[in-house]
């Protein structure tokens, strides 16, 4: 039996080290399904396998199961780097057919019309697509789960997994030079009022027709504000995309499609090209194809050019090809040119994440479900302490708060109270969240529990509880009624908004 002993991980950053002890707190908590939100660059893919890993030492069975054809191989190679190179590969006519290895790295697809090889441990890359191959396996399986994602909003998550582990925020990343800061220009953006909607989003034809309309303004503004900078830009449409690519090459700079109808030779030969610091290949244009799991450090620019109302994590998944820091090149920032008005729409939602991440999956749910609606005219939203836009409370270039009135009052002495105005709600914030606990429990469905909780500390704190702080430990107390007032107040309040929507 093979022990995995010669394994050599990097050194984990701190953030990482508390990530997977969270999770193996998570599997003793009676937790066998997690879910692990990790921005880019936080590296999903390194704690996945140091989660593999340690169960291989336990002489345990493992799979790590890719959503894409595409990521199996960069997958087996960063195994390979990490000293696991024992392992088998499912997929297809692929020469690392080794049924025999105890770690197996997985095509969902493959995975689709097999039968499952035995496994305790399964982690699951780029979870929230909610593959049938693996949902409704791992929904029957014994084997500890753990989902990776940088955007874990897609209905049903908080079905399948139980837990939810925050690994770090962007803010977070960007503190610690991982990730570089995000510097939006607002551009020319395309006019989507009386557009076509399905479901609540734009539909892709309507997107299409009016992105056409300002595809010269997307190429004169890259000129102007990003020329020679590496770009990715993304369009509502393949025909959208090469419109884009070929007033970019028109306007003399060297432009490319990569969408989902390019051929695997055609990929390989146009990212070997593209990876390169000084290639002439300057821009890349793609719907959905280099929005997920597609990394070249020195992309600088990111072209959004695909208006959306309800997907947040499209969005995210998008701006973040630019963020990862690259060293090599003096990387300072990314600019995000915004001609798809979604910087906007999303800035209160995206704002809250970027600085906190989530409380609870079905948090992250309703951010892929709420739909944004333009206003004719759109507020200033930079930030009072240094301008960056957009703004809402936290500003995400220097960190300055709106303070809100609601927010709690700190009185002196060892036991601090709490409380708005001359009302008593806690004897302290940990009295306030056992509070809190006791009334999801009691009201709310199971899984609901953690996140209800959460939202009833911020409802009257004004931030969320401290991560660390989790339901299940937490015990009954008895509710004030200040407290219960207050959340009547705020369960009216929102009855209210859900019947004027």
């Amino acid at each position: 039996m093979r022990l995995y002993g010669n394994a050599s991980f990097p050194p984990p950053r701190p953030f990482q080290d508390a990530a997977h002890e969270q999770l193996r707190q998570g599997i003793r908590g009676g937790h066998r399904c997690q879910m692990l939100m990790a921005p880019t660059g936080a590296g999903k893919t390194y704690l996945g396998l140091r989660v593999i890993h340690e169960a291989l030492e336990r002489g345990k069975r493992a799979i790590f199961v890719c959503d894409r054809t595409t990521l199996i191989d960069q997958t087996s190679a960063t195994a390979d780097r990490y000293g696991l190179s024992d392992h088998g590969v499912i997929q297809a006519n692929h020469w690392r057919l080794r049924s025999y290895e105890r770690f197996q790295i997985a095509s969902a697809q493959t995975l689709a019309r097999r039968k499952w090889p035995e496994a305790d441990v399964i982690v699951v890359d780029e979870a929230h697509t909610q593959l049938r191959a693996w949902t409704e396996h791992i929904a029957s399986c014994k084997a500890a789960v753990v989902g990776l994602s940088a955007t874990p909003f897609a209905p049903g998550l908080g079905r399948l997994f139980s837990n939810l582990v925050n690994a770090a925020t962007m803010r977070q990343l960007i503190a610690d030079e991982i990730l570089v800061p995000l510097r939006v220009l607002s551009c020319t953006p395309a006019n989507m009022e009386g557009a076509a909607t399905f479901g609540g989003e734009w539909t892709d034809t309507a997107a299409e027709e009016r992105g056409m309309e300002i595809v010269g303004d997307v190429v004169s503004e890259w000129i102007k504000f990003a020329e020679n900078r590496k770009t990715i830009v993304f369009g509502a449409t393949i025909k959208h995309c090469e419109e884009l690519a070929r007033q970019f090459t028109e306007a003399g700079v060297a432009a490319a499609v990569f969408t989902s109808g390019t051929t695997d030779a055609q990929r390989e030969r146009l990212l070997a090209d593209y990876r390169g610091h000084d290639s002439a290949l300057r821009v890349l244009t793609s719907v959905e194809a280099l929005a997920k799991g597609f990394d070249v450090p020195d992309v600088s620019c990111v072209v959004d050019c695909r208006p959306l109302r309800k997907s947040l994590s499209t969005a995210i998944q998008m701006w973040g090809r630019g963020l990862r820091a690259s060293h090599a090149t003096s990387k300072r920032d990314c600019l995000l040119l915004d001609h798809s008005g979604n910087i906007v729409r999303f800035r209160k939602d995206f704002e809250a994440t970027f600085h906190d991440g989530l409380s609870a999956l079905d948090a992250g749910e309703k951010l892929n479900k709420t739909i944004r609606r333009d206003e004719k005219e759109q507020p200033k939203s930079a930030c009072p302490s240094c301008g960056y836009q957009p703004f809402y409370e936290r500003c995400m270039g220097c960190g300055f708060e709106r303070k809100l009135q609601s927010l709690i009052e700190h009185l002196p002495g060892e036991m601090r109270e709490i409380r708005i105005g001359s009302t008593k709600y806690a004897d302290d914030a940990r009295h306030l969240w056992e509070q809190a606990c006791t009334y999801a429990r009691t009201y709310s469905q199971p899984e609901k529990q953690q996140g209800r909780a959460a939202h009833i500390y911020r409802e009257i704190a004004g931030s969320w509880p401290p991560r660390g702080w989790q339901l299940d430990t937490t015990p009954d107390v008895q509710i004030s009624r200040a407290v219960l007032n207050k959340i009547k107040a705020a369960n009216i309040a929102f009855s209210k908004r859900r019947e004027a929507a």
